[in-house]
């Protein structure tokens, strides 16, 4: 086995932060899972058009809570590719953290990172290092898309197909077509989270133009449907407009929390798939 893997040297678990040898054992567990996968053949997993990102895309966010300018974040798509065995697979950096006098209020030191499949748009592993005012989580899935399985470190559970953690689900999002969305209608997209699995809805508002700091961008305007509780007010408490064009990138993100309420725009762009549509 070991000799098979020496054969893509391009092996995700090189970019991954030092001293954390519990995520190369997941990662080494990924690759594990593909070849039994592999040689069982027990499915071909499917091909999902997306023309909406690449690698090299990073996006980054400025986070206001009401008057405060209290953070910052980012997503990014490393390049180049990285290997499960011999498909190709995003490396996405999700990075949030809080700034100046909000660090004695509430300070956040948040990361997330998914491996997502670039041909079937689906999660090989998903790491989360949450530290929000003290409350923390560690999460570390593997999961097999060829078995439709997931494991947590501690047991390993059952998922239905096309099943997304919770960064890759704004990825996959990326790649549907939204053409024929009437006002009113929701897409659903399954998300594994907290060992359990959340059937996300997503309501679509219609279309709605909004001026930011970057300039005016013509927008498709969403709810998501949230988790109630520790955070967020109710379920229904978010907006989120996303760039009509082929990116489908995120403009801004209002929410209503049970605190406060805070709002994030996109600050800055680069490595885009497309032409961005917008105005000055």
């Amino acid at each position: 086995m070991t000799s098979k893997m020496n054969k893509y040297p391009n092996n995700i678990e090189q970019h991954l932060p030092m001293k954390r040898s519990n995520i190369h054992t997941i990662i080494l567990l990924a690759i594990f899972s593909f070849y039994a996968s592999l040689a069982m053949a027990q499915k071909t997993l499917p091909h999902i058009k997306n023309s909406a990102y690449r690698c090299g895309e990073k996006l980054t966010f400025r986070v206001h809570y009401g008057v405060i300018d209290a953070g910052e974040c980012s997503l990014e798509i490393k390049a180049p590719f990285e290997k499960v065995g011999p498909r190709d697979v995003y490396h996405v950096v999700g990075i949030g953290k809080s700034l100046g006098a909000f660090n004695w209020f509430f300070k956040v030191e948040d990361r997330y990172e998914t491996f997502l499949d670039a041909d079937a748009i689906s999660p090989w592993v998903f790491i989360r290092r949450v530290n929000e005012g003290g409350y923390k989580i560690t999460q570390d899935y593997s999961f097999n898309p060829y078995k439709n399985t997931v494991s947590t470190g501690k047991e390993v559970k059952e998922v239905p197909d096309n099943i997304q953690d919770l960064l890759s689900s704004f990825y996959y999002a990326r790649t549907l077509d939204y053409n024929n969305l009437k006002e009113g209608d929701v897409l659903t997209i399954e998300i594994f989270l907290d060992n359990k699995i959340y059937p996300m809805g997503i309501k679509y508002l219609g279309k709605q133009t909004i001026e930011t700091k970057l300039g005016t961008f013509p927008c498709m305007k969403f709810s998501p449907q949230l988790q109630k509780g520790r955070i967020f007010k109710d379920q229904e408490g978010m907006t989120l407009w996303i760039s009509d064009d082929l990116n489908h990138l995120p403009i801004r993100v209002e929410s209503e929390l049970l605190i406060g309420s805070i709002k994030i725009d996109l600050s800055s762009y680069s490595g885009l798939a497309n032409i961005i549509n917008k105005t000055q």
